[in-house]
């Protein structure tokens, strides 16, 4: 049965990673503007200042984003033991958000302050519902409804913010949509030194996550720090998603969508679910830029709105399998 288990997950792993390379190349080729492929090694060219400017990071922040909020997404739903958890619905995609709004309108936009000022906010997002659902034994359901108030706090706060700070409402207008127009290598670089440490990090958890989702109890006659371990995930997903927000701006679904198609095709085991979580993320993040940039050409419309499109029905999916009694909470 193991045997069998393991042949099934390098099957899926290798169709998504087939699938993952393959819209990378789309995202390289796809763009307003035509380019020479003869002519990208060409300094100077207007084809080689298009590749290597524009069409090379905005794929490589498409590839880094996906596989950040859909491992996030992962590791919280592994936490608090809910499959409809994820960074952009208790808050922690909003607390980012909060993060970054605060550093725009105090003035430091560079990447590393935009990169740790979305992680501070995701941190205090995840924080907040992670406590709040244990002081108070919530339900399941409840978690994610009191996720959803903070959300909806956290957000409120960023709009005063942008309306006290009008210059802020220029440069988060996209931010609130999410998308990867106008992306640069100094916004990408130091959030995706945190997001590939994290991945590394959280692919290294992977037995201690498993022993968590069983609940708190069984892991401590494991012989689990839960604390701890509880802490550190929480961590790692605030950096995952925070690092990811701070240049993709406020991407949703990514991170229920993937886990929860993962668990159902490799099974709930953390070491083939989170390997799978970030591949696939980076590839459906990067198909959904793809169509935002080419299903109404000439016309680009944010990668967040295609996403949306995806997502709400997928949840909505989710909330009648749950009441048809497939979950529990």
């Amino acid at each position: 049965m193991e045997n069998s288990g393991r042949k099934k997950f390098l099957l899926v792993f290798s169709i998504t990673a087939a699938g993952c390379v393959i819209a990378a190349v789309l995202s390289l080729c796809l763009g307003a503007a035509s380019i020479s492929f003869g002519e990208i090694f060409t300094d100077g060219t207007v084809s080689s200042r298009i590749f290597f400017l524009v069409r090379v990071p905005r794929t490589a922040a498409c590839l880094l984003a996906g596989a950040g909020l859909a491992v996030s997404g992962a590791l919280i739903q592994g936490v608090l033991a809910n499959s409809l958890a994820s960074p952009g619905i208790i808050g922690v995609n909003a607390g980012a958000g909060l993060g970054v709004t605060i550093c725009f309108a105090l003035g430091a936009i560079s990447g590393w302050a935009a990169a740790f000022s979305a992680f501070a906010g995701a941190l205090f997002a995840v924080l907040t519902v992670a406590i709040a659902a244990r002081k108070t034994s919530a339900s399941r359901s409840a978690v994610i409804l009191g996720g959803v108030a903070v959300n909806s706090f956290l957000t409120a706060i960023s709009e005063a913010i942008t309306t006290l700070v009008p210059d802020v409402a220029s440069l988060s207008a996209d931010f609130k949509t999410g998308g990867f127009s106008g992306v640069s290598y100094t916004r990408i670089i130091p959030a995706g030194i945190m997001i590939l440490i994290a991945l590394a990090v959280s692919l290294s958890l992977s037995n201690e996550l498993d022993l968590l989702s069983m609940g708190e109890d069984t892991a401590q006659g494991l012989g689990l720090s839960v604390k701890k371990m509880r802490s550190l995930f929480l961590v790692l997903a605030a950096v995952l998603a925070g690092a990811s927000v701070s240049f993709a701006g406020l991407l949703g679904f990514v991170g229920l969508i993937i886990p929860n198609m993962a668990k159902r095709i490799v099974g709930s085991e953390s070491r083939r679910v989170l390997p799978i979580c970030a591949v696939g993320g980076g590839a459906f993040v990067t198909l959904c830029d793809c169509a935002a940039r080419t299903v109404f050409a000439p016309y680009e419309i944010p990668t967040g709105i295609v996403m949306s499109a995806v997502g709400a029905p997928f949840f909505i999916y989710l909330l009648f399998r749950r009441k048809g009694g497939h979950s529990r909470g």
